[in-house]
């Protein structure tokens, strides 16, 4: 992870948590035309963070790096929930959506495929297993390169 995500997430974890939520992921980037930089933080809690929720933490965490001095230059911040299809980083994220249809895209094949979309069977110790079209794949945390949970609109 780069460093300067490694700190923002050190600095804003025990903040976030403080206020009952947890971060699911961080990512900062350039954007549009003129190549701002925006910073952006994704929370959630049980149930979902609600907009009370995000800028309270949104004044906090701005006044927090703007006081550590974390980032160089200017950048926006954003904080918000993950939305839906939220994404799963840690073991603990995929845990809370076992028997649910998630989305993995691995960096390497597995059986000749790298993109999965199927029911989430268990979270074992190094890897998800997950069920598609009837056929079980155990795919090790390594290996993923991205994953989110897939929300069943038929449902």
């Amino acid at each position: 992870m780069d460093p300067t995500l490694t700190r923002v997430w050190q600095l804003a974890a025990p903040l976030v948590e403080g206020e009952g939520m947890e971060i699911v992921d961080i990512d900062f980037r350039h954007e549009g035309s003129r190549g701002g930089r925006v910073l952006r933080l994704y929370l959630d809690k049980e149930g979902g963070p609600n907009m009370d929720d995000l800028s309270r933490v949104s004044r906090q965490l701005s006044e927090l790096l703007d006081a550590q001095d974390t980032i160089d230059g200017a950048y926006t911040l954003e904080v918000s929930s993950p939305g839906i299809n939220r994404p799963l980083k840690k073991p603990a994220h995929f845990a809370r959506f076992v028997g649910k249809r998630i989305r993995v895209r691995t960096r390497d094949l597995i059986d000749g495929r790298r993109s999965f979309l199927g029911i989430l069977g268990q979270v074992v110790e190094d890897s998800v297993i997950l069920t598609q079209e009837g056929k079980c794949y155990q795919i090790p945390f390594s290996m993923i390169e991205k994953s989110n949970y897939e929300h069943d609109w038929s449902a």
